[in-house]
């Protein structure tokens, strides 16, 4: 399976109603979804499947990847997951996908739950996601690790198959 873990964009401090789980990207979020979004069709790595925490934040991120990448139109799908919202694990949920013979899913959470995930799956990862942040590797079912194949820094926008630390 080729595997994307994706941070949500940058979002609003606060939401209207205050709480937490419904503050959404910032305007400047959002365009740094779509730049990030647009490097991934120019680098030809399309999801096939999007699935996303039920925060606001990563749900439109998720909904900002679907509609760049073209998903519909390529039969994609998204999900919304709770497994995926802060403190759930993220790991488990991404070898249960592999195992059930998902292909080219990305996985679109929060930190510092990303991180962990990407660092229990490829077994060392020692950065934190930024807001927008792109890991791909692959991912085999009958694998517990997976093989680092690029990151995507957000802010430089910069596809990087051999970035693997901290710069």
């Amino acid at each position: 399976m080729k595997l994307y873990l994706m941070r949500h964009g940058p979002a609003e401090d606060q939401a209207d109603s205050g709480i937490d789980a419904d503050r959404p990207l910032s305007a400047t979020g959002r365009e740094r979804v779509r730049d990030v979004a647009r490097l991934l069709v120019k680098a030809q790595e399309l999801p096939l499947h999007v699935i996303s925490s039920p925060l606001v934040r990563a749900v439109q991120t998720a909904e900002i990847v679907a509609i760049e990448t073209k998903l519909s139109e390529r039969r994609g799908t998204v999900e919304i997951r709770r497994e995926l919202a802060p403190g759930g694990d993220q790991a488990r949920f991404v070898r249960a996908a592999a195992r059930d013979g998902r292909r080219r899913v990305m996985f679109v959470g929060h930190e510092p739950d990303m991180s962990a995930a990407a660092t229990i799956l490829l077994g060392a990862f020692d950065r934190s996601f930024e807001k927008a942040m792109v890991v791909g590797a692959r991912f085999a079912s009958d694998d517990d690790q997976a093989t680092l194949r690029f990151v995507i820094d957000p802010k430089a926008l910069r596809f990087d198959p051999d970035l693997r630390a901290a710069p």
